[in-house]
């Protein structure tokens, strides 16, 4: 038996024939018109071909290959610096801007090469290896995130296809109430305002219906804009929601694998490498030149080399400084951290909590609930067609629609916890 199929009971001879057609409930609506060729969209499908075209998706995957080239520049030397110029040129007299008057005017060209500290260029590569690593996990958290935002879509639609399915199919008995009514009417039996009231219940059903519809169509094109042309296909039946991949227990053990948490550990080392890089500070740059001097006619020429070492002799209130504010960062980081876990578990705790109460508030309505329900207007219409009042099929029809339209939006919720739980963790091997 289908797992969302609901059984209904016994139904009195009078009505038979009339209400064969209501005598269960069916999980799939008839095709919609126009797409009886296409084939049914399953909500892996539908995950799937969101996957493939999400430009957020993409997005991540530009970051992630911008933060590859960063890590392939971190570590290297700076640019070398070409410097020319001249020295000593006299700028008064009869030699005033005269290159070669003066045999102390020199035209020079040289070369420098800053050094960074090894310890500063380590720090660097470990800082863009840090960025590399939160590209990778923002993309891991962008995946889920796009997961169980199309199967959110996909769900609200195949559960509001459910409720127009079972408000769709209470129709047949309120045509026979009508008809009933103006049965009794002509036979003398009925009155006018019985005749009246029962046409009055069929077009508020059909309020329900447009209702109904509305929301399908609403939810259709909430999954439309993840999937495009394909959200018009019908959906295919809904995975096992009383079924997950993983137990609560499996999933509290593996709680820091979660996309959402495993973006803290890039911030970590990002952290960590902001703090090797406020460390090495405290290490002298080196740096290197060289280059030759043109001097005027009869002066030889000359050359020049120089090395240069930065001097971080005041890094109590520089480096100093730095150091303990990056340490601070960290602190704040690992802090942050484990506020996030200990949410990430709360949230889990109690979406488990609610899936396993919504699994069996939806057991009760399709065992029992809506067979009564069923039941109860079935007997009061035959009621009715044998010569009782009216009020009583009202009252239990009206009672029907809200239970329906109750076991619809309960699986609708059922589904959504289901989807939050199943795929919390990301997929072995994904990216």
């Amino acid at each position: 038996m289908n797992p969302f199929s609901v059984v209904a009971g016994k139904i009195p001879f009078r009505i038979a024939c009339g209400a064969l057609l209501s005598c269960g409930f069916a999980l799939f609506a008839g095709p919609r018109p126009g797409a009886a060729a296409e084939p049914e969209l399953s909500l892996n499908a539908a995950v799937a071909l969101a996957l493939t075209t999400a430009p957020l998706i993409e997005a991540r995957d530009a970051g992630i290959a911008a933060a590859a080239e960063e890590v392939a520049r971190a570590a290297s030397l700076p640019d070398p610096v070409l410097a020319f110029g001249v020295q000593n040129l006299p700028i008064a007299g009869a030699d005033a801007y005269s290159l070669n008057a003066e045999s102390m005017t020199m035209r020079s060209l040289g070369l420098t090469q800053a050094l960074p500290s090894r310890a500063k260029r380590d720090a660097r590569r470990g800082s863009a290896l840090a960025l590399q690593a939160e590209a990778d996990a923002t993309r891991a958290t962008t995946v889920l995130d796009t997961r169980q935002a199309v199967a959110s879509a996909w769900i609200a639609l195949w559960a509001a296809e459910r409720e127009r399915v079972l408000l769709a199919e209470l129709r047949e008995q309120a045509q026979l109430a009508v008809a009933a009514s103006k049965a009794r009417l002509g036979g003398g039996a009925g009155t006018a305002s019985d005749a009246l009231t029962a046409r009055t219940a069929e077009l508020e059903l059909d309020n329900q219906l447009d209702d109904a519809e509305a929301s399908v169509e609403q939810a259709r094109a909430g999954l439309a804009r993840w999937i495009a042309d394909a959200a018009n296909r019908q959906p295919a039946p809904a995975p096992d929601f009383s079924q997950l991949p993983h137990t609560q227990a499996d999933l509290l053990e593996q709680l820091d694998r979660q996309a959402s948490l495993q973006v803290w550990d890039a911030r970590e080392s990002a952290a960590d490498a902001a703090l090797a890089m406020a460390n090495s500070e405290k290490r002298p740059d080196w740096s290197i030149g060289a280059g030759i001097a043109k001097r005027g006619a009869g002066d030889s020429n000359v050359i020049w080399l120089q090395v240069g070492i930065g001097l971080p002799v005041f890094s109590a209130n520089r480096q100093d400084r730095g150091i303990s504010a990056r340490r601070s960062d960290l602190q704040a980081i690992r802090a942050a951290r484990e506020d996030a876990r200990r949410s990430a578990e709360e949230s889990l705790r109690k979406s488990s909590a609610l899936w396993s109460a919504l699994g069996r508030k939806v057991t009760r309505f399709r065992e029992a609930i809506l067979p009564l329900a069923r039941d109860r207007s079935t007997t009061a219409l035959a009621a009715y067609s044998g010569g009782g009042e009216l009020s009583a099929w009202l009252d239990a029809q009206r009672d029907e629609i809200t239970a329906r339209i109750e076991y619809a939006r309960l699986l609708a919720d059922w589904g959504q916890t289901w989807a939050a739980l199943a795929w919390l963790l990301p997929e072995e091997g994904a990216r």
